[in-house]
């Protein structure tokens, strides 16, 4: 995510379910067209479409373009280096998610092997 010097530096996010992309550019310090244009580099970001093509993003997508920004502007990285950067980044919390899903069933199985093995009276 962002680091904590560059949180200060944007405006606190409101608690609406729906962003304009006028509103999106000014909480995140870009001008429109480069939101359009990320939305073409980067599958993450996938904006609710809705009467004459118009876009509303949702909280989870501001935070996806704030972590582009800073990786982009603050951290250097090019393009296709926060590309990478981010498809690392879900990776890593996919394969960590279903780590704890295999280990959470993992173990009602073995609660319900013992509930078969213990003897009837």
């Amino acid at each position: 995510m962002l680091e904590p010097s560059n949180n200060n530096e944007l405006p606190t996010i409101p608690g609406k379910r729906y962003f304009t992309i006028g509103e999106v550019a000014e909480l995140c310090a870009v001008k429109a067209h480069v939101l359009r244009y990320w939305e073409q580099e980067f599958p993450q970001l996938s904006p609710v479409k809705r009467r004459g093509n118009r876009r509303y993003y949702q909280r989870a997508d501001v935070l996806t373009i704030r972590q582009i920004r800073s990786l982009l502007y603050d951290q250097g990285y090019t393009i296709g280096g926060a590309k990478q950067k981010l498809g690392s980044d879900e990776a890593k919390e996919d394969t960590s998610q279903y780590r704890q899903l295999i280990r959470q069933m993992i173990a009602e199985l073995e609660d319900v092997l013992v509930v078969l093995n213990t003897p009837t009276r």
